[in-house]
């Protein structure tokens, strides 16, 4: 199995839970703090309009699609790699792990209510894994010192950031060499299911963006194409 793909000039991990969950578990276990990005269409296309964060964030150091559709628009053709993609698979192994070991973790949020619907939401279904805080982290009154304080304080192994993009990135570039902890486990806003709690994002502008997204691929695709004739 090729171990990349490249979608709108990301390249994404082409890893199965296992072996994406072994590199969880070698991170947990050494410093500094490594990244683990899970890109969702929404995400794509928003990092495709910062070039010059887009072009950071390929050093993280493991990048999966959190969509299926991200690699089915590469080409991606393996029956059960997209089933594990689209159950979520390596996100259930990670949070197992955390629960069953009773790691620490902090949570980065957009909003109030979205950091009461993700700890509800571990609460719920991984009651072991411990939350050391959570912090509202906001691109207009950003207060990156005081965040990174609070999480370094609270002697955590991973912060599970569902940030929007930018933002989501643009923090992490900025505070990884100073931040406590293993792991940097970043969902975004669209890759964990907490409608049962709440959140919703509308399905129509989820419609237009996925639309907008096939469009983007296919047309560099062609351009591809168009120049290796040329």
């Amino acid at each position: 199995m090729n171990n990349r793909i490249n979608v709108l000039d990301i390249n994404i991990d082409k890893f199965t839970a296992k072996q994406a969950m072994k590199c969880f578990i070698e991170f947990m276990q050494t410093d500094p703090v490594d990244v683990i990005e899970m890109v969702t269409v929404e995400n794509l296309m928003q990092m495709d309009e910062t070039p010059d964060l887009k072009g950071s964030v390929r050093d993280f150091e493991l990048i999966l699609a959190g969509e299926s559709m991200i690699l089915e628009s590469a080409g991606v053709t393996d029956k059960d790699y997209l089933l594990e993609t689209e159950k979520q698979t390596f996100l259930k192994m990670l949070f197992r792990y955390l629960h069953k070991n009773h790691k620490r973790v902090y949570l980065l949020v957009d909003t109030q209510e979205e950091g009461q619907a993700l700890y509800h939401y571990l609460e719920h279904h991984y009651r072991g894994v411990q939350i050391g805080g959570m912090a509202k982290v906001v691109d207009e009154d950003r207060a990156d010192d005081m965040v990174v304080n609070a999480v370094n304080g609270a002697d955590i192994d991973c912060v599970i950031s569902t940030m929007s993009s930018p933002l989501q990135e643009d923090f992490i570039l900025k505070n990884r060499s100073i931040l406590n902890a293993h792991v940097w486990l970043g969902l975004g806003k669209e890759v964990l299911d907490l409608k049962k709690t709440g959140i919703m994002l509308g399905r129509f502008t989820q419609f237009i963006t996925k639309k907008i997204f096939q469009k983007e691929v296919e047309r560099r695709k062609r351009d591809v194409s168009n120049s290796m004739i040329q």
